[in-house]
């Protein structure tokens, strides 16, 4: 029996997958491709220009906390696909904040992860991580019309 009335539109249901890699060199790699099968799984087409650079951020932002985040053990990957956005945030428990603005090598890297964020509409925020300890890099891109 259908939960929806005849003729009333399913909407779709987002997709949301978590994961938690430990902060060490060969967890970019890990993180890389569970980030490729979640994003299958969500419908976006490896082929498409957002999934690069999908891809491509989360490598970053996990080498960032690899090579940054030393006081922190693991670090939690989420990836969220909405109707019209697509979220992938990156968090730590290493209490040192970190902003856009700052200079070094980290900075660099995420002035980068902004550039392309914003080459889909979308933008880099710093948040406090959802535990109380430690930071949380979420990145959000509008997805191009005709995705999945």
């Amino acid at each position: 029996m259908s939960r929806h009335p005849i003729g009333q539109p399913t909407l779709p249901q987002p997709r949301r997958h978590a994961w938690t890699v430990p902060l060490v060199p060969g967890s970019v790699r890990a993180a890389r491709e569970r980030t490729e099968r979640s994003l299958v799984l969500f419908g976006l087409q490896s082929t498409s220009a957002l999934f690069g650079v999908t891809l491509l951020v989360v490598s970053e932002l996990v080498t960032n906390a690899v090579r940054h985040a030393q006081q922190a053990p693991d670090a939690e990957i989420t990836l969220h696909m909405t109707e019209h956005l697509l979220v992938v945030a990156v968090a730590d428990q290493d209490s040192r904040p970190i902003a856009l603005a700052d200079t070094g090598q980290c900075a660099r890297g995420l002035r980068a992860v902004a550039d392309l964020a914003r080459a889909f509409g979308g933008d880099v925020c710093i948040e406090p991580a959802s535990a109380g300890r430690g930071k949380s890099v979420v990145v959000r891109f509008v997805l191009p019309e005709g995705t999945p």
